[in-house]
């Protein structure tokens, strides 16, 4: 093709608003590159979650409402059935204050487990939890966690050979950011918590948690750090996340932004973030080969003016890892990854 002809076919594309996508795609490990949903009676979303709930359905969950923060905000449901999105649904709000921060994750006996804040702000929100016995189509009613106890807080627990349930917290204070551990050894019904998980000397530094194991089997996480840090830091704990080491930074920027990391079938470890160090306007994977020492960037999934953030990322039964992520406030991203095909 000539260049003249390019050219007219880009601006065509421009015209018609599909440029991002196509250069999105160009890179072989990405085989799909969707919204969720291209309209929703919410203006503003966030902090998704997804889980897959039998061979080929994904569940994904975020929040969504004015704005973040806003009382009207609630917990909004998606199931990917499929190539296709079912219809956004409310599945989750709470009188007189927003809902934040979902979290899914599957029991082994296929029950849906959907963790969720709410309250005025992070500083004094409380934790809850819904069940769902058909892949989330229906839910409980939604249960208040004991004083003290958050659930999740942003990326999905891990569950231990014993039963365990470790589920990566934190707490946000008026000048304190911690990690914290919580476990509960019978799906949500009581809890042992341990921390904080810090850098030393910095008392306002971590928060969100992401777990995977190392190939020696220990528990790895790496977390969400303030612009003093300015790295994603990380941590390692030998007996089940009860206790763990100082966190320090690792070679990787983050700008005060969420992040997640699941383990593959094969050892690796696949870690999307944003790779800046004062925006969120590009959104990265990378990729591990020896269990969290190092890590390597693969792709680049946005980089533009706009805010792309949050993401949680899941290996699915058939080895394709999916990503989703808030994209500009305003919708939230599916990509699906071949990891087969990282170069």
């Amino acid at each position: 093709m000539k260049l003249k002809q390019i050219i007219a076919v880009i601006l065509i594309l421009g015209s018609i608003g599909m440029v991002a996508f196509a250069v999105e795609n160009v890179h072989p490990a990405v085989v799909v590159n969707e919204f969720i949903y291209e309209t929703a009676p919410f203006p503003s979303c966030h902090a998704s979650t997804l889980v897959e709930v039998e061979a080929g359905t994904i569940l994904a969950a975020w929040f969504g409402g004015t704005d973040e923060g806003e009382n009207d905000v609630g917990i909004w449901a998606a199931r990917r059935e499929g190539n296709a999105w079912t219809k956004p649904v409310e599945v989750a709000t709470a009188e007189g204050v927003p809902c934040w921060n979902p979290v899914l994750f599957q029991m082994p006996s296929g029950e849906v487990l959907l963790f969720y804040k709410a309250g005025p702000s992070p500083r004094d929100w409380s934790g809850l939890l819904k069940r769902s016995l058909d892949g989330g189509k229906t839910w409980s009613e939604e249960k208040l966690l004991p004083a003290g106890i958050l659930g999740p807080i942003k990326n999905k627990p891990i569950l231990l050979a014993d039963g365990t349930l470790v589920c990566g917290s934190s707490v946000e204070s008026w000048r304190a950011w911690a990690c914290w551990m919580e476990l509960t050894p019978d799906g949500g019904k009581t809890w042992a918590k341990y921390g904080p998980i810090e850098v030393p000397g910095i008392r306002y530094g971590l928060i969100q948690p992401a777990l995977f194991h190392d190939r020696d089997g220990n528990l790895r996480m790496v977390c969400r750090a303030t612009r003093r840090i300015g790295k994603i830091c990380s941590s390692i704990s030998k007996d089940g996340g009860k206790t763990w080491e100082p966190a320090k930074p690792i070679d990787l920027p983050n700008p005060n932004s969420g992040i997640d990391a699941v383990n593959l079938r094969n050892g690796d470890v696949v870690m999307v973030y944003n790779h800046t160090d004062n925006s969120r306007r590009q959104i990265n994977v990378a990729l591990s080969k020896d269990g969290g020492d190092s890590w390597e960037k693969k792709l680049t999934l946005e980089d533009e003016s706009g805010e792309f953030s949050y993401p949680a990322v899941i290996q699915t039964k058939d080895g394709m890892v999916h990503t989703t992520y808030t994209w500009k406030r305003e919708r939230i991203k599916h990509v699906v990854i071949d990891p087969t095909q990282f170069q």
